[in-house]
């Protein structure tokens, strides 16, 4: 690191040394501190113009200029109480299909995952074991409840 080099990095990124570029940010600490009195002076003016350009604030708008901006804005399409039932209508609408919708895209995404898979074997007539299968909702249950 040159004394050049130092200088730049604190002209361009100030004297807080996290704002300045992490490939270049150990060696300027190290030359800093190898070279205390002449990186202080150098950090020290620097620190003086970050702390007065951080302590700069834009003027706030006056009352009149926003007025003059609300004022002369198109006025928004629709405004009758007409449409804006229908837009409600309309809003609850599509909040309605949006949730139909991923119902039905649930209902499929489980109903081909539980088909995607391999059927069990294929139990054999007599052992008198019943084998688990696969179903859905929409199957109809293999027990007969009905005597109970």
């Amino acid at each position: 690191m040159t004394p050049e080099r130092f200088r730049t990095i604190v002209d361009a990124y100030g004297a807080d040394a996290r704002r300045w570029p992490a490939a270049e940010r150990s060696a300027a600490l190290a030359w800093a501190d190898a070279h205390r009195a002449e990186a202080h002076a150098l950090l020290a003016e620097s620190a003086q113009l970050d702390g007065w350009l951080a302590s700069d604030a834009p003027p706030l708008p006056d009352a009149a200029l926003t007025h003059r901006i609300v004022a002369s804005a198109p006025a928004p399409r629709g405004v009758a109480a007409g449409s804006r039932r229908a837009r409600v209508w309309w809003s609850g609408a599509a909040f309605v299909g949006a949730g139909l919708a991923g119902a039905l895209a649930g209902a499929f995404v489980v109903s081909f995952t539980l088909l995607a898979g391999n059927p069990p074997p294929a139990v054999t007539a007599g052992a008198g074991i019943d084998a688990p299968q696969l179903a859905t909702s929409f199957d109809g249950s293999s027990a007969d409840w009905s005597g109970q």
